[in-house]
């Protein structure tokens, strides 16, 4: 048994209220079973009840056990002070102990639930849970109706939206609503491509985009600015190109004393990496979209559709980084610029959270819209989730469905939250 199960049979109410009462003999009436609480505290709150009579307004806890309120300390934190009601499963205490306490020794009544729920309902969940598959309800899909699916994807979605905006707002705050710096620092990160995003994260913290926009004409002194702060530019080199990087990063990092924030270059990853997404092009092809660009944030913001991103974010390293993929390593091929799925990826991952999180923060429609937009305009994503889902039958048709089904992937089927998901509750709901 799991607590997931117990809010899910407290929340819609799946048991047997013949009768309802606590373990202490009070009459139970439930008027309104409250409302489900993520943060802190008791589980459901603004629970309305009737406790032998007498209405009740509070919170609602929810353990397996009785004893948990115990074994969790709750009558020593105030937030629980509100508990009107323990609902559990097995109520464990002896029959001297049939209550438990509040932080002021007043009794909370506890509301036992095993005996009073259906057992096909729990065998349902028991059945969802066992499953070895990475999405457990893959052989029940049949039974899956499209609108159920649907309704999941749509929540899938913005909840992904909006926790991807809310990282852009943490780096928001951080840079004291510096909205150019912080689009900065996103767009670093995405550079990375997973492997080196907190590696280019620490760069761009570490090297203000105030500095760094003051050289953007000069396509060296860019390059050598974010080669050098990530510490590529240390060895002697031979390459003459490299001299010159090597140079003008000594004079810039003494001018604006950057020599104490610089990366190692053993912080950067190689293994396994082809060398095409080398953190060295990516610095590379990073210097030339500020050379291109020198202001970020506006742009991303007026761009109306993915054309318009497409050409602003296409562009090509410089020629020393279009035949070497390592300093003083030349590449037998010449080496591409930023490609479209790399673009693809950047508006995606970037943009469309940065054109969400300032719609949230200004209250601005438009700029959901268009993110929504963008996400309408890109291909679906191909990776190993975007499969799995294609197996099932389930259409993905633009990137707005593949960022859905990967949320739903990795926020509720890799931690089995079925209940939590309105295709896993559909499969449990009785009849």
């Amino acid at each position: 048994m799991q607590e997931s199960f117990l809010a899910y049979v407290w929340q819609f109410q799946y048991f047997d209220k013949q009768q309802l009462a606590a373990t202490s003999g009070e009459s139970l009436q439930v008027i309104v079973p409250g409302r489900r609480n993520t943060d802190s505290g008791a589980d459901f709150a603004e629970a309305s009840l009737l406790i032998d009579g007498v209405r009740w307004f509070g919170a609602v806890e929810l353990h397996l056990r009785t004893s948990d309120w115990l074994r969790h300390a709750h009558e020593q934190d105030r937030a629980y002070d509100q508990v009107v009601l323990h609902v559990v499963w097995q109520h464990d205490l002896p029959p001297a102990d049939a209550r438990i306490h509040r932080g002021d020794g007043t009794p909370i009544p506890v509301l036992a639930l095993q005996g009073r729920v259906d057992p096909l309902l729990v065998e349902k969940f028991h059945l969802l849970q066992a499953n070895p598959s990475d999405i457990a309800c893959a052989p029940q899909w049949a039974q899956v109706r499209p609108v159920t699916a649907l309704s999941m994807l749509d929540k899938s979605l913005i909840r992904r939206l909006e926790r991807k905006a809310g990282e852009i707002t943490g780096l928001l705050a951080l840079n004291k609503g510096d909205w150019e710096e912080t689009a900065y620092q996103a767009l670093a990160k995405n550079f990375g491509f997973k492997v080196n995003s907190e590696a280019f994260l620490r760069l761009a913290q570490a090297l203000p985009f105030k500095i760094l926009r003051k050289y953007a004409d000069n396509l060296l002194a860019t390059e050598a600015l974010l080669l050098g702060q990530a510490g590529w530019l240390e060895a002697s080199f031979a390459d003459q190109y490299l001299r010159a990087l090597q140079v003008e990063h000594r004079f810039l990092a003494h001018k604006y004393e950057l020599i104490p924030a610089q990366l190692k270059i053993h912080e950067w990853k190689l293994l396994r990496m082809r060398p095409a997404n080398f953190p060295t092009v990516r610095l590379a092809q990073f210097a030339a979209l500020i050379h291109q660009c020198k202001n970020l944030f506006a742009p991303f913001m007026a761009s109306e559709d993915f054309a318009q991103l497409g050409q602003l974010l296409a562009v090509d390293q410089s020629n020393y980084w279009q035949h070497h993929y390592l300093p003083d390593q030349p590449s037998p091929t010449t080496v591409a610029g930023l490609g479209q799925s790399s673009i693809e990826n950047i508006v995606i991952n970037t943009i469309v959270p940065l054109l969400v999180a300032y719609s949230m923060q200004k209250d601005e429609p438009k700029y959901m819209e268009r993110a929504m937009h963008f996400l309408e305009q890109l291909p679906a994503e191909t990776n190993n989730i975007t499969k799995k889902w294609r197996i099932l039958g389930l259409p993905i048709r633009h990137a707005s469905d593949s960022q859905a089904v990967i949320e739903l992937f990795n926020q509720f089927c890799t931690p089995k939250r079925c209940l939590d998901c309105n295709i896993g509750a559909s499969l449990v709901r009785p009849g």
